[in-house]
């Protein structure tokens, strides 16, 4: 079965918006400088992207679940260490 473009689309969407974060969470790891963060705004982002895997599991939608369980894990960590370092 070959990918739609609809599919393509959607599973280059998911790469990018979850590997944009990968360079944040690297940065604030080796720097543990958080302070350009806003912890509101991470805080609210990753609830966000929470909800989206809880819709994503609701719906059954696999790629919905994958692209925001790696995004979740990364904005959590990244708001663990913008709480820990301030």
């Amino acid at each position: 079965m070959s990918a739609s473009w609809v599919d393509l689309t959607g599973a280059t969407a998911a790469t990018l918006t979850t590997a944009c974060w990968l360079p944040q969470a690297i940065r604030i790891i080796r720097s543990k400088d958080t302070k350009a963060l806003s912890a509101w705004t991470t805080g609210l982002f990753t609830a966000g992207v929470a909800l989206w895997l809880v819709y994503g599991l609701a719906r059954r939608d696999w790629p919905v679940v994958g692209a925001n369980a790696c995004t979740l894990s990364l904005n959590a960590l990244i708001l663990g260490l913008k709480l820990r370092y301030g």
